[in-house]
């Protein structure tokens, strides 16, 4: 992506973390020579470098996953529009700050069942640790399970870009991380904190 030096984000804990909070992701990929896109609920594995994910058996994206393996999943986090009458100067054009992480890597199908089942159980500990998969019936569980197609990523590269009025004054990046904090959107508000916590460390 477009990355300017100012808003690229190299460390990799915060671009964990986004991606663990944002992790309804994008996967896309090339099939039949045309960019293809689902959104997908991911799990991120940092220690092993990994994106685990499964999408229907209906959704032909998988089916050209082996051939194409090269993909990109759009971690998109909080937004919000910026006003440029929030600045001190003028004339102003207004502007959207927000947060993204791009992870580029390399797909790779799951097929062995117990692995599949091992995938989907990770999921659903990170979004509901309480509910037993496997309280449910062996038979419609196995149903299931042919239903979906695991995959899983091998992270080559990370792109974070937060971009946060860095490109402005600092009485500027104060002025629209104020007026931000009271938006009655609370992505707006989030924003507002992000721009916050950079302002102190500087």
């Amino acid at each position: 992506m477009y990355l300017p030096g100012h808003f690229r984000v190299e460390d990799p804990a915060p671009l964990h973390e986004l991606m663990r909070h944002f992790s309804f992701a994008t996967l896309v990929s090339v099939h039949e020579g045309l960019p293809f896109a689902t959104p997908l609920p991911f799990v991120i594995d940092a220690e092993r470098n990994r994106l685990e994910a499964h999408m229907a058996r209906a959704n032909p994206q998988w089916t050209t996953l082996e051939a194409n393996p090269e993909v990109l999943v759009i971690f998109q986090g909080d937004h919000s529009y910026v006003s440029p009458s929030w600045y001190e100067k003028h004339p102003s054009v207004p502007t959207w700050n927000y947060v993204t992480v791009h992870a580029y890597g390399k797909a790779r199908l799951v097929e062995e069942p117990e692995a599949v089942k091992a995938m989907l159980r990770g999921l659903v500990r990170q979004h509901e640790p309480a509910w037993d998969m496997d309280a449910l019936p062996a038979s419609y569980l196995e149903g299931m399970v042919k239903g979906v197609v695991a995959f899983e990523v091998e992270i080559t590269r990370l792109e974070g870009k937060f971009k946060l009025s860095q490109n402005r004054s600092a009485a500027d990046r104060r002025r629209v991380a104020e007026a931000l904090g009271h938006s009655p959107d609370p992505a707006g508000r989030a924003i507002a904190r992000r721009m916050a916590e950079r302002l102190e460390e500087r």
